[in-house]
């Protein structure tokens, strides 16, 4: 009797020992893969935002998002030549969070509460304000309110639009497009009159545009740039946020933002974003 005891004794201690192997193996497999301790990083910029995140010819990508996501890739620990850039736009990058085409966005991603149902936001890196821009000529726009009958650029993915005709119940036509480059293009073409959007958006494709646009402003929103991180990545998000921390305690922000945008009439915020949170 002693060894049928002892014999069942090793087996309900095997059975609990495989038990707890595959719960830990489940939970490996179903939660997400951490950022933390990666040798090599896809990130997600966009390609066609000067001063944040542009393509260059030969193949290359550059801005204010790129540098950040360079510094904030080296704390993680990973080298320069092991990260790699992918083109997103603002309808495309909570899919490729979700997909696993990329590791991190660093692409003027707005933190908001429905987009914080889909990723896990790090952050912010940067407080930006929504402006509007319209052509030079056109000197009757000079507040949001004044795009009341306006043909507005919406861009497919952007909240930016929304802002205007929903949260300001502003009555302005909408005019659809794929990217901010777009909008642009079609400002300067006539298409439409105005491009409503983050003021470092703004400041870019002005810098390009030269004389032909003006930058109203008129800022009437506060839009805080998160980093995205695949959902539930919470130590991956804690270790973005020290990272942005001391890119702000450091000096390099405030140099990153001199380098970009030192040249425009912005009002460039030095100060150390208060982060939202990683749960």
């Amino acid at each position: 009797m002693k060894r049928v005891r002892a014999n069942a004794g090793g087996w309900a201690a095997a059975a609990v020992a495989l038990a707890l192997g595959l719960l830990m193996a489940a939970c490996s497999t179903t939660g997400p893969a951490s950022i933390v301790g990666q040798q090599t990083l896809r990130i997600g910029v966009k390609a066609d935002q000067p001063g944040l995140g542009l393509r260059l010819p030969d193949g290359t990508f550059a801005g204010f998002d790129v540098d950040v996501a360079r510094y904030v890739a080296s704390k993680l620990g990973v080298r320069p030549d092991h990260i790699t850039f992918v083109p997103v736009t603002s309808a495309t990058r909570e899919t490729a969070l979700e997909n696993g085409s990329v590791d991190l966005v660093f692409a003027t991603y707005s933190i908001t509460p429905e987009r914080e149902t889909k990723v896990t936001f790090g952050g912010p890196y940067y407080v930006a304000h929504q402006d509007t821009m319209v052509r030079v000529s056109d000197t009757a726009v000079r507040n949001v309110h004044d795009l009341k009958g306006k043909r507005l650029c919406a861009v497919t993915g952007s909240n930016s639009w929304k802002r205007v005709t929903q949260a300001l119940n502003i009555a302005a036509t909408l005019a659809p497009a794929a990217s901010y480059s777009a909008c642009v293009a079609m400002l300067r073409e006539g298409r439409v009159d105005a491009v409503s959007t983050d003021d470092l958006i703004l400041a870019g494709f002005a810098a390009r545009a030269g004389p032909a646009v003006r930058i109203v402003n008129a800022p009437f929103s506060y839009e805080r740039y998160g980093i995205g991180i695949r959902k539930g990545d919470l130590s991956g998000c804690e270790a973005v946020n020290r990272a942005v921390s001391q890119m702000y305690l450091d000096g390099t922000a405030a140099a990153l933002l001199q380098k970009w945008f030192g040249k425009t009439r912005l009002q460039l915020d030095t100060h150390v974003p208060q982060f939202e949170g990683c749960g």
